[in-house]
Protein backbone atom coordinates (compact mmCIF):
# COMPACT_ATOMS: atom_id res chain seq x y z
CA UNK A 1 0.00 0.00 0.00
CA UNK A 2 2.91 2.72 0.61
CA UNK A 3 4.76 1.67 -2.45
CA UNK A 4 1.60 2.35 -4.22
CA UNK A 5 0.80 5.62 -2.34
CA UNK A 6 4.48 7.08 -3.10
CA UNK A 7 4.25 5.82 -6.61
CA UNK A 8 0.75 7.88 -6.84
CA UNK A 9 2.32 10.34 -4.86
CA UNK A 10 5.50 11.05 -7.36
CA UNK A 11 3.23 11.26 -10.64
CA UNK A 12 0.99 14.20 -9.07
CA UNK A 13 4.41 15.66 -7.96
CA UNK A 14 5.81 15.48 -11.25
CA UNK A 15 2.31 17.15 -12.81
CA UNK A 16 2.62 19.57 -9.93
CA UNK A 17 6.33 20.84 -10.81
CA UNK A 18 5.76 20.19 -14.64
CA UNK A 19 2.86 22.83 -14.29
CA UNK A 20 4.85 25.00 -11.85
CA UNK A 21 7.49 25.68 -14.88
CA UNK A 22 5.22 26.61 -17.39
CA UNK A 23 3.32 29.11 -14.92
CA UNK A 24 3.07 32.07 -15.81
CA UNK A 25 0.84 33.81 -13.27
CA UNK A 26 2.54 35.22 -10.09
CA UNK A 27 -0.13 36.73 -7.18
CA UNK A 28 0.28 38.82 -4.10
CA UNK A 29 -2.59 39.66 -2.28
CA UNK A 30 -2.38 42.25 0.72
CA UNK A 31 -5.80 43.15 3.31
CA UNK A 32 -5.83 47.57 3.25
CA UNK A 33 -5.86 49.27 6.61
CA UNK A 34 -5.06 52.18 7.53
CA UNK A 35 -1.58 54.25 7.61
CA UNK A 36 -1.12 56.03 10.83
CA UNK A 37 -3.56 57.40 13.85
CA UNK A 38 -6.66 58.62 12.85
CA UNK A 39 -7.29 57.30 9.25
CA UNK A 40 -9.67 54.60 8.31
CA UNK A 41 -10.92 52.09 5.89
CA UNK A 42 -10.44 48.70 4.97
CA UNK A 43 -10.15 46.98 1.62
CA UNK A 44 -7.98 44.33 -0.46
CA UNK A 45 -5.48 44.66 -2.92
CA UNK A 46 -4.40 41.45 -5.69
CA UNK A 47 -1.63 42.55 -7.27
CA UNK A 48 -0.90 39.67 -10.77
CA UNK A 49 1.70 39.79 -12.92
CA UNK A 50 2.67 37.61 -15.96
CA UNK A 51 5.78 36.45 -16.54
CA UNK A 52 5.25 35.65 -20.32
CA UNK A 53 2.74 39.14 -21.51
CA UNK A 54 4.80 41.17 -18.75
CA UNK A 55 1.21 42.63 -17.89
CA UNK A 56 0.85 44.04 -13.97
CA UNK A 57 -3.23 43.91 -13.10
CA UNK A 58 -4.73 45.61 -10.15
CA UNK A 59 -7.61 43.90 -8.34
CA UNK A 60 -8.45 46.86 -5.52
CA UNK A 61 -11.31 46.97 -3.27
CA UNK A 62 -11.47 49.75 -0.68
CA UNK A 63 -14.24 51.33 1.64
CA UNK A 64 -14.71 53.49 5.14
CA UNK A 65 -12.18 56.25 3.96
CA UNK A 66 -12.32 59.07 5.91
CA UNK A 67 -12.19 61.76 3.01
CA UNK A 68 -12.11 61.58 -0.76
CA UNK A 69 -9.55 59.82 -2.66
CA UNK A 70 -7.04 61.90 -4.74
CA UNK A 71 -4.02 58.90 -5.86
CA UNK A 72 -3.47 55.25 -5.71
CA UNK A 73 -0.06 53.43 -6.69
CA UNK A 74 2.42 50.97 -5.69
CA UNK A 75 5.65 52.03 -3.79
CA UNK A 76 9.03 49.94 -3.45
CA UNK A 77 11.24 49.01 -1.94
CA UNK A 78 11.27 50.10 1.84
CA UNK A 79 14.41 49.07 3.36
CA UNK A 80 12.56 46.54 5.46
CA UNK A 81 10.24 44.02 4.59
CA UNK A 82 6.54 45.04 6.11
CA UNK A 83 7.69 47.99 7.16
CA UNK A 84 8.76 51.36 6.57
CA UNK A 85 7.85 53.79 2.87
CA UNK A 86 9.71 54.23 -0.26
CA UNK A 87 9.01 56.05 -3.64
CA UNK A 88 6.27 55.49 -5.94
CA UNK A 89 7.49 52.97 -8.49
CA UNK A 90 4.20 52.15 -10.48
CA UNK A 91 2.38 55.41 -12.60
CA UNK A 92 2.34 58.31 -10.88
CA UNK A 93 0.35 60.44 -9.99
CA UNK A 94 -1.78 57.92 -10.03
CA UNK A 95 -2.82 54.45 -11.62
CA UNK A 96 -4.73 55.18 -14.72
CA UNK A 97 -8.29 55.40 -13.87
CA UNK A 98 -8.62 54.88 -10.18
CA UNK A 99 -11.59 56.40 -8.89
CA UNK A 100 -10.94 59.90 -7.35
CA UNK A 101 -13.11 62.05 -4.83
CA UNK A 102 -14.79 59.12 -3.64
CA UNK A 103 -14.39 56.98 0.25
CA UNK A 104 -15.29 53.42 -1.43
CA UNK A 105 -14.83 51.70 -4.38
CA UNK A 106 -13.10 49.25 -6.81
CA UNK A 107 -10.25 49.16 -9.15
CA UNK A 108 -9.20 46.79 -11.94
CA UNK A 109 -7.04 46.88 -14.48
CA UNK A 110 -3.44 46.05 -16.26
CA UNK A 111 -0.53 47.96 -16.69
CA UNK A 112 2.41 46.85 -19.50
CA UNK A 113 5.61 46.73 -17.77
CA UNK A 114 7.09 46.60 -21.04
CA UNK A 115 6.29 50.11 -21.52
CA UNK A 116 8.80 52.12 -19.49
CA UNK A 117 6.37 54.71 -19.32
CA UNK A 118 4.31 53.00 -16.86
CA UNK A 119 6.78 53.49 -14.05
CA UNK A 120 8.26 56.64 -12.41
CA UNK A 121 11.16 57.24 -14.72
CA UNK A 122 13.53 57.69 -11.55
CA UNK A 123 12.50 54.12 -10.66
CA UNK A 124 13.45 52.72 -14.13
CA UNK A 125 16.64 55.29 -13.48
CA UNK A 126 17.63 53.46 -10.47
CA UNK A 127 17.14 50.15 -11.48
CA UNK A 128 19.48 50.31 -14.74
CA UNK A 129 17.47 52.49 -16.65
CA UNK A 130 15.20 50.01 -18.45
CA UNK A 131 11.87 48.63 -18.03
CA UNK A 132 12.78 45.12 -17.98
CA UNK A 133 15.27 46.24 -14.48
CA UNK A 134 12.47 47.80 -13.30
CA UNK A 135 9.97 45.17 -13.61
CA UNK A 136 12.40 42.94 -12.01
CA UNK A 137 13.43 45.28 -9.01
CA UNK A 138 9.55 45.36 -8.29
CA UNK A 139 8.65 42.12 -8.49
CA UNK A 140 11.73 41.12 -6.02
CA UNK A 141 10.58 43.93 -4.04
CA UNK A 142 6.69 42.30 -4.01
CA UNK A 143 8.73 38.72 -3.16
CA UNK A 144 10.62 40.17 -0.75
CA UNK A 145 7.38 42.35 1.02
CA UNK A 146 8.82 45.72 0.33
CA UNK A 147 6.64 46.92 -1.63
CA UNK A 148 3.40 48.15 -1.10
CA UNK A 149 0.10 49.56 -2.43
CA UNK A 150 -1.68 52.60 -1.14
CA UNK A 151 -4.42 54.84 -1.60
CA UNK A 152 -4.36 58.57 -0.61
CA UNK A 153 -7.16 60.80 0.46
CA UNK A 154 -7.26 64.37 0.99
CA UNK A 155 -7.17 64.35 4.73
CA UNK A 156 -4.29 61.94 4.37
CA UNK A 157 -2.34 63.13 1.52
CA UNK A 158 0.57 60.95 2.23
CA UNK A 159 -1.65 57.93 1.89
CA UNK A 160 -5.00 56.72 4.26
CA UNK A 161 -4.55 52.75 3.66
CA UNK A 162 -1.94 50.70 2.38
CA UNK A 163 -0.67 47.05 2.28
CA UNK A 164 2.63 45.12 1.89
CA UNK A 165 0.65 42.51 -0.42
CA UNK A 166 2.44 38.98 0.37
CA UNK A 167 3.09 36.28 -2.33
CA UNK A 168 -0.07 34.01 -3.26
CA UNK A 169 1.02 30.04 -3.92
CA UNK A 170 -0.05 29.21 -6.70
CA UNK A 171 -1.59 26.13 -7.64
CA UNK A 172 1.24 23.50 -8.08
CA UNK A 173 3.08 24.51 -4.76
CA UNK A 174 -0.15 23.97 -2.99
CA UNK A 175 -0.74 20.92 -4.56
CA UNK A 176 2.59 19.76 -3.44
CA UNK A 177 2.07 21.01 0.31
CA UNK A 178 -1.24 19.07 0.47
CA UNK A 179 0.29 16.03 -0.43
CA UNK A 180 2.98 16.37 1.74
CA UNK A 181 0.55 16.92 4.48
CA UNK A 182 -1.66 13.58 3.22
CA UNK A 183 2.17 11.59 3.13
CA UNK A 184 3.06 12.47 6.90
CA UNK A 185 -0.28 11.49 7.84
CA UNK A 186 -0.09 8.50 6.24
CA UNK A 187 3.09 7.94 7.54
CA UNK A 188 1.99 8.59 11.08
CA UNK A 189 -0.69 6.45 10.82
CA UNK A 190 1.41 3.32 10.27
CA UNK A 191 3.50 3.99 12.90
Amino acid sequence: MLKRFLSVAAVIAGSALSANASAALLSWYGTLGPEGPGASGTGSALVTFDSISHDLTFDITFSGLSAPTTVAHIHCCTALPGAGTAAVAVDTPTLLGFPAGVTAGSYLNSFDLDDPLNFVPAFVTANGGTAAGATAALIGGLDAGSAYFNIHSTAFPGGEIRAFPARVPEPATLALFCLGLAGIGLARRRV
